[in-house]
């Protein structure tokens, strides 16, 4: 009965292991995905390398490569963020024209929610909201032309887009630290 009973303790440790690390890897494919569309990818990487590194017991990971991850993930933030107001900046757009499109990016995409394409609506709402804001700023506060202000617009929402790779860019960053920290 003892050999059994091993044998079976044995088999479910395996089964629970397959199982724990195929969550582990479609949590990390989840949050590339979502870095693709300017969501929380990077978070989910590292919320996802946070469990695995205490369902281990301590053994994965390691507390460096955690503080390497989440450096990661701010920078992927921070960068996604400012890059939609260099677009403005470089696009002909003052300094108020930098904050009109980040505000722009967070209002739309909130209201890209509202899109019935999955997520993609929240892609389409920053770069929409960061265009508007920048673009509208400049047309209204600044009095440019419209020309001038979709073209401050349009450098916006192409920062914006420039923004998303160097968080997916920072994501696969991650991806490097779990493999050397594993």
């Amino acid at each position: 009965m003892g050999g059994f009973l091993e044998g079976a303790t044995a088999l479910m440790d395996n089964t629970m292991s397959i199982v724990g690390w195929s969550f582990f890897g479609l949590a990390i494919l989840i949050g590339l995905g979502l870095d693709m569309v300017g969501l929380f990818g990077n978070w989910i990487i590292l919320g996802a390398c946070v469990i695995a590194w205490v369902a281990t017991g301590f053994e994965h990971f390691g507390i460096w490569g955690l503080i390497f991850m989440t450096g990661f993930a701010v920078l992927g933030e921070v960068l996604e963020t400012a890059f939609a107001g260099y677009g403005a900046k470089k696009f002909g757009g003052s300094k108020g024209s930098i904050v009109a499109a980040l505000v722009g990016c967070i209002l739309g995409a909130i209201a890209g929610t509202a899109i019935p394409i999955l997520v993609i609506g929240n892609l389409i709402g920053a770069c929409l909201g960061a265009f508007l804001g920048a673009g509208l700023y400049e047309y209204i506060k600044m009095e440019k032309k419209a020309g001038e202000a979709a073209w401050t617009g349009f450098g916006a929402a192409l920062g914006k887009v420039g923004g998303l790779f160097a968080k997916l860019f920072c994501g696969f960053a991650m991806l490097v630290v779990i493999f050397f920290s594993f």
